[in-house]
């Protein structure tokens, strides 16, 4: 962030100066959450948590460099104070804010963010990048800040940090060496889309869907799309620069543009769109090769990321791309190199013996699953030989509400459809049961789906069943932890 004073941080967040002995002290480092991690000059954050209050590691942080603590109430050491805050606990972040000390410390480090990016806008011409959708948001993002690593810095969110704490917490680490900030925006409500924009204010805008993702909260599609779409209502005007960039396949998404006042960009398979992928092909390991076309002419594209639904990011990764000034080749370079970033998301690798773990195992919805299985399937072929054997282990895909049964019934059918070879489910309730019955009625399988009690039971199945050169995917929602299914089937073989 910007070099501030301790009063000037205090004056922009509306706290109070307590046990400072100098209010112009220099906070020039980073803003840290976790005591651990706080470095010389930098600022901590007291949050409240499951297990522990920041304000109890108060003075760890201050001893480790910190110059001050953000904080809503006085701990003996030089702390900004801010009231706490009345909120009704609907905010992701604050799951574990009982008296609203984490509400007033969040909106107070959401104010601090906003003040260092205008600032940073202003002055340096910071561009602001905002990705959301249903899906994708991450995959994209990463691909983002390859393509935009030619052009100049870039300042991008580890992991899917993109709520009320990781939002602003990466805000802040753009400095005046930063030219682009590429961010994520989730929303579990109508309105919070809207909150982070204020956070961050983008200057271009990328939806890239409107799926089933967390529609218990949301409750139909049309709300979702509701949420979504303030990301675009939070554009400057195309006389100012702003650039929305539109899923030309998503009929939710496309309708957006009524919504703004940003120059439209659109991109997909489409051809109506402006910026569109033709010619495409998946290989081997289900890694899109496609033409890009664009108004500066087309260009071949060869991804190193998997599955084709990963063809959708990369377009509109390339849209802000020719929007921030580089050249088709800047893009296709940057598409050919960029690999995953972000932990357990299309995660592919190869033990020695030849088995494939994708591990897909951080998040999952109807439409992120439909699109893992899609791309376990393209990796079973092959031109000149059998095809590999394909497992699907799979776990529940949480916040559906209403719908979670008949999205977890349709998932088993489509593993069947696909003709996935087996399909291992870790039972966690009813959802997950439906999935096994689904799979089950659509193809009579009998034991080609099995319903497990837990990861240790798919471990030992895997490991006594799964032969060289099958490939096996494993996917859940983050809450399940399915990742340890992936972890222990790569323990037990030296990787390529």
């Amino acid at each position: 962030m910007i070099s501030l004073t301790l009063q000037q941080i205090a004056d922009v967040v509306g706290g109070t100066l307590h046990d400072v002995p100098d209010p112009n002290l220099v906070v020039d480092g980073t803003v840290e959450f976790d005591s651990r991690k706080v470095t010389a000059g930098g600022l901590f954050l007291a949050l409240p948590g499951a297990r522990v209050d920041g304000h109890d590691h108060a003075a760890a942080a201050i001893d480790a460099g910190a110059v001050a603590v953000l904080a809503a109430r006085p701990i003996g050491v030089p702390a900004i104070v801010v009231e706490p805050t009345p909120h009704d606990g609907r905010a992701m972040a604050l799951e574990h804010d009982h008296d609203g000390s984490g509400a007033a410390v969040l909106a107070a480090l959401a104010t601090l963010a906003r003040a260092s990016v205008m600032e940073l806008s202003a002055k340096t011409g910071l561009t602001v990048v905002g990705v959301t959708g249903s899906s994708g948001k991450t995959s994209t993002k990463d691909l983002l800040a390859s393509v935009l690593a030619p052009l100049g810095s870039v300042v991008a969110p580890p992991g899917s940090f993109n709520n009320e704490l990781g939002h602003p917490w990466t805000a802040l680490r753009a400095d005046e060496q930063t030219t682009f900030l590429a961010l994520e925006l989730s929303a579990r409500g109508v309105g919070h889309v809207a909150s982070l924009a204020r956070t961050a204010p983008p200057r271009i805008g990328v939806v890239l869907n409107v799926g089933t993702a967390h529609l218990g909260e949301f409750g139909s599609r049309q709300n979702i799309a509701l949420a979504k779409g303030e990301l675009v209502e939070a554009l400057p005007s195309a006389a100012d620069g702003g650039v929305a960039v539109l899923n030309a396949d998503d009929t939710l998404v496309l309708e957006m543009q009524s919504r703004t006042r940003a120059r439209v960009v659109t991109v997909g398979l489409s051809s109506d769109a402006d910026i569109r992928a033709t010619n495409v092909r998946l290989d081997a390991d289900a890694r899109a090769r496609f033409t890009l076309v664009t108004a500066d002419g087309e260009i071949d594209i060869a991804l190193a990321v998997h599955g084709e639904h990963q063809i959708g990011n990369a377009l509109s990764a390339a849209a802000v791309a020719l929007e921030c000034g580089a050249t088709l080749e800047q893009i296709s370079t940057a598409l050919s190199g960029a690999a995953a970033a972000s932990v357990r998301r299309m995660d592919v690798r190869t033990r020695a013996d030849g088995v494939t773990v994708v591990n897909d195992s951080y998040n999952a919805n109807p439409d992120s699953m439909r699109a893992a299985l899609k791309a376990l399937v393209s990796m079973s072929r092959s031109d000149d030989g059998p095809r590999r054997r394909t497992w699907a282990v799979l776990g529940e895909m949480a916040e559906l509400g209403q719908e979670s049964i008949i999205e977890h019934d349709a998932i088993g059918r489509l593993a069947v459809r696909l003709d996935v070879s087996r399909l291992i489910i870790v039972e966690s309730g009813r959802s997950t049961r439906a999935m096994h019955q689904g799979a089950v009625m659509e193809g009579s399988w009998g034991e080609e789906s099995m319903l497990v009690p837990d990861d240790a039971s798919a471990i030992e199945v895997l490991r006594s069943e799964v032969a060289p050169g099958d490939v096996v995917l494993v996917k859940a929602s983050q809450s399940v932890g399915l990742w340890t299914v992936a972890d222990a089937l790569l323990s037990d073989g030296v990787q390529q």
